[in-house]
């Protein structure tokens, strides 16, 4: 076995993912087919958990389950000792069914239903990052109402605008979600909530973007909660135990990209709290954080088989999957690039440019625009790298395609994690017409 180009690939020229010849994936469980390397979680995983460990600071890393979720998955990351963000009931209930333990569950949002929060408190799980002041007036009805304690964290906006993507910032002021630091909104929800018999909260949230590759908007943002956090203690006598700087590492989907090791993001962030907190008395508190796409992102890789060419003279060479903007939005939502390989033919030279489209009736159905390959026929296998995040949890059954398997590879070994839906799936919720037509 050879790397080329960091890719390990075997004598036969395929590319091998996690110790197994991808050719063998597809063809045992067909494609489209999202392949997790789980060796690559875990090693991310265990970077986090051990910076801290190394600084001696008391932390939680909460894996952000929106990047993926399943219950294979949430299995890992409790094997892996992390915490868990969810952002909905259907993750919650996931991690339910998964035996994640329910004390290191976050559940975050910004529109949580009454419902939502009765399964939240149902299981008693450990934080719920509240959003604005309908969540905190539903949660002092419902903890009321049950005599039930809750622990929270109130998210809020810092004036922190990220370097990245407009549709992927979410710290600065004009943001859907959390109280506005700069407005009085955190303040008026701190005195809401800080005396109350059934709310505990433990401390602040924020979330200032993704795929973020500098580290000076984490340490605006935390000297910005830290200062607040103090400003309280000062005024009230409450110590906030919790400071939450949220995720949005950047990882490295294209050779443009220069991510960050996680040591760097996490140092950074450790040293500018002991700053802020060193010469006053404020305790130094817990840090929590959130790597979603940091975690998992890296760790995917999508096959597809490659069907028809389309050639425009003199404009581009088209090359279709079976697959597309059905299990991978992110390049017609905003732009996403990726770099992908022929699996099968790793030992051959790139030799002519194509644009990966997918088969979706849409025109913008391209994942990869202006990548040098060599020369491909159908049936080929094209692995797309980087799709590890945000590829199956925002796919759809749009033009009624079937959503693809999960795989799970580790050391050789290889399992099924999602089942390919089946025709019969697609259809398991429709109902037959019933009114007569008149």
């Amino acid at each position: 076995m050879v790397l080329v180009s960091q890719h390990a690939v075997n004598e036969k020229g395929h590319l091998m993912i996690g110790g197994i010849d991808s050719l063998e994936l597809a063809k045992t469980y067909g494609t489209p087919l999202f392949v997790y390397d789980l060796s690559l979680i875990r090693e991310r995983a265990h970077a986090f958990i051990q910076t801290f460990r190394d600084q001696h600071i008391s932390a939680q890393v909460a894996y952000a389950s929106k990047a993926f979720s399943s219950v294979a998955m949430y299995q890992v990351m409790q094997q892996e000792n992390l915490s868990l963000d969810v952002v909905s009931a259907g993750e919650l209930f996931t991690a339910i069914k998964a035996g994640f333990p329910v004390e290191r569950i976050h559940f975050h949002g910004n529109n949580k239903s009454k419902e939502e929060l009765l399964l939240a408190l149902e299981h008693n799980i450990g934080c719920i990052v509240v959003d604005n002041f309908y969540e905190i007036e539903l949660l002092k009805m419902l903890t009321a109402t049950h005599k039930q304690k809750v622990k929270i964290l109130l998210r809020v906006t810092p004036g922190v605008e990220a370097h990245t993507h407009d549709y992927i910032t979410t710290g600065q002021q004009d943001s859907k979600f959390g109280f506005d630091l700069l407005n009085g909104q955190a303040d008026q929800a701190f005195l809401d909530v800080y005396q109350d018999e059934y709310i505990q909260l433990l401390g602040l949230h924020c979330h200032i973007g993704s795929q973020i590759f500098e580290t000076i908007g984490f340490k605006v943002a935390a000297e910005k909660l830290i200062t607040k956090m103090i400003e309280w203690h000062t005024d009230y006598g409450f110590l906030c135990s919790v400071l939450n700087l949220g995720g949005g590492f950047g990882i490295k989907y294209t050779e443009e990209d220069a991510p960050l090791e996680p040591a760097v993001y996490v140092n950074e962030m450790i040293q500018i709290v002991k700053e802020l907190v060193h010469n006053s008395s404020f305790k130094m508190p817990e840090i929590w954080i959130e790597p979603g796409r940091s975690l998992v992102g890296d760790a995917g890789t999508t096959l597809y088989t490659i069907g028809s060419e389309k050639e425009v003279p003199d404009v581009r060479n088209y090359l279709a999957v079976n697959g597309g903007m059905s299990d991978n939005i992110r390049p017609a939502l905003y732009g996403a690039q990726y770099d992908a390989v022929i699996a099968n033919k790793m030992d051959l030279p790139a030799t002519k440019n194509y644009t990966i489209a997918g088969k979706c009736c849409e025109s913008g159905d391209k994942l990869i625009e202006n990548i040098q390959l060599p020369v491909s026929e159908p049936g080929d296998i094209l692995a797309m790298f980087c799709t590890g995040a945000y590829g199956y949890s925002m796919a759809s059954n749009y033009n009624r395609l079937t959503r693809p398997a999960v795989v799970f590879v580790e050391n050789g070994k290889h399992q099924l994690a999602v089942r390919r839906e089946t025709l019969e799936d697609l259809i398991h919720l429709d109902l037959p017409l019933a009114m007569e037509k008149e």
